[in-house]
């Protein structure tokens, strides 16, 4: 797994072009400074790893520092435990602040004087409207707001309540401090905000000192300014707030130069929700069994199920950063956690539905202890345990059938299978149960097939796991999926619940699995492979000594999007005239030749289809160029989509070792793409210019022009034009054919060449057509 240098410059976002701007103008003499602002009223989540990186990694690249800052205004809400459990998340992730730890409320009395100053300067007032008047005054989008009655107030009378209100002698709600900038302001954040509010209640720090409190566009630029910030980064929801946050430092006596504040996009993954409001009615209606529920999109559940903070800040800097909204696929922090888990997760047994079986012609009583590597595919890697081989052993129900399927190759009547590190075994018999269901199948050994040689040379395709029946410990195992069914859990019809959303399978609870007698010792926090059923992970907080409790990190491919797959992908017969570089009708297959088959298995362990595995072990310059483009971009499962597909289809007969482009430049392309810069279909027109030609896939799509059009006017002149040029679709499309959709942007992906951002193009789309 790569992790990524983000100051490469292939991967330079706008945010660091920016910083490095600043930086070579010598803008602040301070250097580079950031900061992480969590308000301590929940849990830090996913979306927060992107911004935690952000802020740490553009400080360490340019030679600075991070501060780590608790917004910590709302007294109602927040709580040390909150802070502690934040730290320690920060801490975890990788992240040291150093001495630099802060807290807004140490700032309250140097806020409040800056609010007087306001005051003083006749540049806030105090409005004893009701919350229902302002914002009634406020207007709308489309409306300017009015005046509150209260505005003209003089700076004497202003002055006079804003200290009595500090003093205590108001009830909630009686007043507000605002700031006077315009009421007809488009923007309508800037129609007087309010700075202050009177709260009577207790702070987790500073106890009842005080009982009004500044509300966050107030507190956060200064409480920046206070701490020497430089760059100051939001999400996009903050957008319209930079406004206030700079007209605040402009009109107050302040340091120079000021912090500025820059927006990015908030990580949002599919299947997951990152809003604490929404997750708020999960918790709290035993949905969950709390905030650190392995289900949880928090990193304290993330952690807890099993996932590492080298794979979380992998998938972070993978996703980019962008201005852009986005979901990323979950698949790609799953493959992230493969990659990160597949050196270093020691491979075991264990049977999840125990099937009991039985070798009739092996001697009662005998215990044979087999030899099992760790690392059974690493040569390089050291390690083995003895697994005990009796006569009477657990499978997995599932790796027996009576009536077989076609390509069925575990055990079924009359056929052999492999037991894994042990021998051939044939089935001789099933011995069924009162309702007719499998109690327990009989079947005999070949004792010169230990460790699954057949010296005959005999064919025997299947290999399943097992343990002892007698040896083997019984052990809880959770088999944990994602939360929500739908990718997009907060696109809701009218009327429609978060909580429809929520995946009836997300926690499959086995209690009786049979593990391998060493994992009843296992100590918690530890990772291992169950061979054949995924990764996972010793619950911290459940497992008790030899009980131990098994979360499952994640499965071994993506099942996920096998089961949304309704034919299997299938490599395109060659054109005729154009020799392929690989097979054109590659065998989707699990090698017998050991080595083979290992590589195999090692490329769906990273997530690979079992299509492009199979194609990859059949042809070694494609799987050096996998390799290659890999070693830099992380997510598996694309790279090998465009070395399988995409690098055949431009080599045109030529060997793939010829062509004169590496992993590198492919890699450079896919980041490209996965950035947003270019369309997919754009990505290939470059990829046949450096089948073609060689040279740099940025360089070749800035001399070409390829890179999106993001510009509203210039896409919303070519929406119109389709508009006008279809008024049947239109009036099918808003009669209720909302599929049309695709047709639309079909057309305008088409008059633009591929280079229509589709997300701006789509929102131009809808505001029309509805």
């Amino acid at each position: 797994m790569t992790d990524r240098n983000a100051s490469d410059s292939t991967s330079r976002d706008f945010i660091r072009t920016i910083v490095a701007a600043d930086v070579d103008a010598g803008t602040y003499d301070r250097g580079v400074i950031t900061r992480f602002p969590p308000e301590p009223n929940g849990f830090l989540h996913i979306g927060h790893v992107s911004a935690i990186c952000l802020d740490f990694d553009v400080a360490a690249e340019f030679g600075g520092r991070t501060h780590l800052r608790f917004d910590d205004t709302n007294p109602e809400t927040e709580d040390m435990r909150f802070v502690e459990a934040m730290k320690a998340d920060v801490r975890w992730l990788g992240f040291d602040w150093g001495e630099h730890l802060y807290h807004a409320s140490d700032y309250f009395e140097q806020l409040y004087a800056y609010a007087e100053e306001l005051v003083t300067t006749g540049q806030a007032y105090v409005d004893s409207s009701s919350l229902e008047e302002i914002r009634e005054y406020r207007g709308s989008v489309t409306e300017p707001g009015r005046p509150s009655p209260y505005r003209d107030r003089s700076v004497e009378e202003n002055l006079d309540l804003f200290r009595r209100m500090r003093a205590g002698e108001f009830e909630d709600g009686a007043h507000v401090l605002r700031g006077k900038i315009d009421m007809a302001h488009p923007n309508m954040v800037m129609r007087d905000p309010v700075l202050y509010r009177i709260r009577h209640a207790h702070h987790y720090r500073s106890g009842n000192e005080w009982c009004i409190y500044p509300l966050y566009d107030f507190t956060h630029c200064l409480s920046d300014s206070i701490e020497g910030v430089t760059h100051s980064f939001c999400t996009l929801e903050f957008v319209p707030n930079r406004e206030i946050y700079d007209w605040l430092l402009d009109n107050l006596d302040v340091p120079r130069p000021q912090p500025r504040q820059y927006e990015f996009a908030r990580l949002n993954v599919e299947h997951m929700v990152v809003s604490k409001r929404k997750l708020i009615p999960i918790v709290e209606g035993g949905h969950v069994s709390g905030w650190d529920d392995p289900r949880m999109p928090t990193i304290a559940g993330l952690r807890r199920r099993g996932y590492t903070s080298a794979a979380l800040k992998s998938f972070a800097r993978g996703a980019g950063i962008t201005r852009v909204d986005k979901r990323v696929d979950l698949g790609k922090l799953e493959y992230e956690i493969r990659a990160d888990l597949n050196p270093k997760a020691p491979r075991v047994m264990a049977v999840l539905d125990p099937l009991k079986l039985v070798v009739t012609n092996y001697p009662e009583g005998r215990v044979e202890r087999l030899e099992a590597p760790f690392f059974p595919h690493d040569v390089g890697k050291e390690g083995s345990r003895t697994v005990p081989f009796t006569r009477e052993l657990f499978i997995e129900r599932e790796d027996f059938a009576v009536d077989p399927p076609k390509g069925f190759h575990r055990l079924s009547p009359g056929n052999e299978v492999r037991l894994r590190y042990g021998y051939v075994v044939r089935c001789t018999d099933v011995v069924h149960d009162e309702s007719g269901g499998v109690h327990e199948v009989h079947c005999t050994y070949d004792p010169e097939t230990r460790g699954g040689d057949t010296p005959d040379g005999r064919k025997v395709r299947g290999t399943i796991h097992w343990v002892s029946a007698s040896e083997s410990g019984s052990a809880r195992v959770r088999l944990y999926d994602r939360l929500f069914s739908k990718p997009n859990p907060e696109d809701l019809e009218e009327g429609e619940d978060i909580l429809e959303q929520l995946n009836p399978e997300s926690l499959v609870d086995v209690s009786e699995a049979r593990v391998e007698p060493g994992l009843l010792e296992a100590e918690p926090a530890s990772h291992f492979q169950f061979e054949r059923l995924g990764y996972f992970f010793v619950d911290p907080v459940d497992s008790e000594v030899g009980r131990p409790v098994f979360n499952r990190v994640v499965t071994l491919r993506d099942s996920w999007a096998k089961q949304q797959s309704d034919t299997p992908t299938r490599t395109p017969e060659p054109k005729t005239g154009r020799p392929s570089a690989t097979p054109s009708t590659p065998r989707v297959y699990r090698p017998e030749e050991p080595m083979a088959g290992a590589r195999f298995d090692d490329y769906v362990g990273l997530g690979l289809g079992e299509q492009e595995a199979s194609v990859l072990v059949q042809d070694a310059p494609l799987a050096a160029l996998f390799a290659a483009t890999h070693a830099a971009f992380p997510d598996a499962g694309t790279v090998a989509k465009w070395v399988v597909n995409q690098v055949p289809r431009v080599a045109e007969g030529r060997a793939v070792e010829a062509l004169p482009f590496g992993g590198d430049e492919l890699a450079q392309l896919l980041f490209l793409i996965d950035a947003g810069e270019i369309s997919g279909r754009t990505g290939r027109e470059v990829l046949e210019v450096l089948a073609a030609e060689g040279g740099s896939p940025r360089a070749i799509v800035e001399a070409r022009g390829l890179g999106l059009i993001a510009d509203s006017g210039e896409l919303a002149t070519l929406v119109d034009g389709l508009i006008a040029e279809n008024p049947d679709k239109v009036a099918a499309y808003r009669g209720g054919k909302t599929g049309l959709m695709g047709f639309f942007v079909g057309q305008a992906m088409r008059v633009s060449g591929g280079k229509a951002d589709p997300k701006v193009l789509q929102k131009l789309l809808a505001d029309r057509l509805d």
